[in-house]
């Protein structure tokens, strides 16, 4: 796929190409991967934090975070930029790197995920807490942050050679993505129906990973990133995947205490995010 099959960008602000080539080149290259240091030194700083502050979302939130947000509008406001603002880079910035197979379908990939995140997960929520204010802005920040972070990187300046898609790195890292996600959703699927119509309050997950870890959701997210990072093999996605293990484990970890707290008969062979090892 040749890169002068791009269509041209408008010729007027923010989706200029002369606006976006101020912008490019060598001190950008390095800005983002700067900016990948950066999220993990941010994630990693916040879940210190929590240990202390406490996990702000949840089971575990209250009204010092912030008045609370309705669950629905608060998941897909503060998922979509990460959906969004790749779409704007891919239409108005000059996109060096769109021309080619491999920056395309690896975007594809970041994409799916968060169309999904931000406008069908919510549509299927049934009964989710309301988010306080706080952890929903940090949300958005955080998806602001990282759309930018990877659909600049990989619309722009991700490099591969010509046999990336046949490459082991590529394949094995678009199965671990693959196969993260379809985790993930079926996790998502058991928890949504634990409750039949009508009840209310917590009951054990069962089925699927569920049954050799606590935190089976999350740890469907951790394969699907670093999957998406083995396949990149960028700083910005192997920064997102670090970020993302940092924040979902510290989540698993809580939930794993939290269920033991809960229930007396939660299966004590149950480990917390890695089946047979953690």
């Amino acid at each position: 796929m040749e890169s002068g099959m791009r269509t041209a960008a408008p010729s007027c602000g923010v989706c200029s190409e002369a606006f976006w080539q101020r912008f490019s080149g060598r001190q950008e290259a390095r800005m983002l991967e700067l900016m990948g240091y950066g999220l993990v030194g941010s994630i990693l700083a916040s879940v210190l934090a929590s240990l202390y502050l406490g996990l702000p979302y949840g089971r575990y939130s209250t009204s010092s975070f912030g008045p609370p947000v309705p669950a629905r509008f608060a998941w897909t406001v503060q998922e979509a930029p990460a959906f969004f603002i790749p779409l704007m880079l891919i239409v108005c910035s000059n996109g060096a790197r769109l021309g080619f197979w491999p920056n395309l379908i690896l975007l594809a990939f970041f994409l799916i995920h968060y169309a999904n995140r931000a406008f069908i997960y919510p549509c299927l929520i049934r009964g989710g807490k309301p988010t306080p204010a706080i952890p929903f802005f940090m949300a958005f920040v955080y998806c602001t942050y990282n759309g930018y972070l990877q659909g600049r990187s990989l619309s722009n300046y991700a490099e591969y050679p010509s046999d990336w898609l046949t490459d082991p790195r590529f394949i094995l890292g678009s199965i671990g993505w693959l196969s993260g996600l379809l985790i993930n959703l079926h996790s998502d699927y058991i928890l949504r129906n634990l409750r039949k119509p009508g009840e209310t309050g917590y009951k054990i997950p069962r089925g699927g990973l569920f049954e050799y870890v606590t935190g089976a959701n999350f740890f469907g997210e951790i394969v699907e990133w670093f999957g998406f990072a083995l396949a990149s093999c960028t700083v910005e996605s192997t920064a997102f995947a670090i970020s993302t293990m940092l924040i979902l484990g510290r989540r698993a970890y809580m939930h794993h205490c939290w269920y033991h707290t809960k229930f007396e008969d939660y299966p004590k062979s149950r480990k917390i995010l890695i089946p047979c090892i953690f």
